[in-house]
């Protein structure tokens, strides 16, 4: 199942020239519908301009949504400029699933994939279970994409610890598993504290030197909706530190509905704030969730020293 085409590694791209103080690459997630669609392929063209060291695209399982994934990955390979990551996520899938997805993947010429076990579906918190003829963990799926072909794989960490995890040392042995599987990096859920980031660090270079040599790379995400981070903190199992909810509630404000526009820009700085103490704590990339619009993550690059000027003048 060797992909088509060779692709560069994403260990590759961070080490390559770049515009700004540090790499940055951007999340996409599968669109619903065909104006979600057009929305995404209109940030697609703005990020391109603005050459990131790679993008992602989240991971729709099961039916339509993952053909879509599957599709807008091949075609963020094939019609633009831009290095895809495809996320794989092993719930609800047996390995003969599996198997077929990664060859389609590498029939588009994708090669590099991040490889996760993925949370339940309808309640991501809930009880995970194995598909019977499918993986346990994300270290397996490692294992099994690469006696599948020629792949750059990465895989997800977690700066407060994985919620399912019983504590820190445990959820740092996973990752380390995880590396030494072959993972060639990783990339962190996202996170409202640096500290919980440095430490991460930390604790994987004092279990495996080796292994904590390999990228990790930082997930951000431009708070534009105190509403939308809290349910989205909620669902990913992590915590918004009380600070930092304190300085978000008082820009929402007092009213029936959150002052947003505020809410924007006290999440412009904080992102910015965030991004600048990662880069003078030397984190290799710096992982932008879009939610498939680039303004946001524009305005925090163009305060970060990236001209992005032209590429938010994109013609329709």
């Amino acid at each position: 199942m060797t992909p088509t085409a060779p692709a560069p590694s994403i260990v590759e791209r961070l080490s390559a020239p770049h515009r700004g103080p540090v790499p940055f690459s951007v999340e996409f997630m599968p669109p619903r519908d065909a104006e979600g669609e057009a929305r995404l392929w209109r940030a697609v063209r703005i990020f391109e301009r603005l050459s990131p060291a790679f993008v992602s695209m989240t991971y729709g399982a099961g039916g339509s949504t993952r053909d879509r994934t599957v599709r807008i990955t091949g075609e963020l390979a094939a019609q633009t400029t831009l290095l895809p990551v495809a996320h794989l996520t092993a719930v609800n899938h047996s390995i003969a699933e599996l198997r077929a997805l990664v060859g389609a993947y590498a029939d588009q010429g994708i090669a590099n994939i991040l490889a996760l076990r993925g949370d339940p579906p309808g309640d991501p918190l809930g009880e995970w279970i194995a598909h019977p003829e499918g993986v346990e963990y994300a270290e397996e799926l490692v294992h099994l994409i690469d006696t599948l072909g020629d792949f750059h794989v990465g895989v997800a960490s977690f700066p407060e610890g994985h919620h399912r995890a019983p504590d820190l040392e445990h959820d740092t042995r996973n990752l380390v598993n995880k590396l030494r599987a072959g993972a060639e990096y990783s990339i962190t859920q996202m996170f409202f504290d640096v500290e919980d980031y440095l430490r991460l660090r930390d604790r994987v270079q004092a279990a495996d030197p080796e292994q904590g040599a390999k990228p990790i790379i930082p997930g951000i995400m431009p708070v534009t909706s105190l509403a939308s981070i809290k349910r989205m903190a909620e669902l990913s199992g992590s915590v918004i530190p009380p600070k930092v909810v304190e300085r978000f509630t008082k820009a929402a404000g007092d009213g029936p509905e959150e002052d947003r526009a505020t809410v924007r820009a006290v999440g412009i700085d904080f992102a910015t704030e965030t991004a600048e103490r990662l880069i003078a704590e030397g984190a290799p990339c710096l992982h932008f969730c879009s939610l498939n619009f680039a303004k946001a993550t524009s305005e925090v690059l163009g305060r970060l020293g990236v001209d992005v000027d032209a590429a938010l003048h994109v013609p329709a």
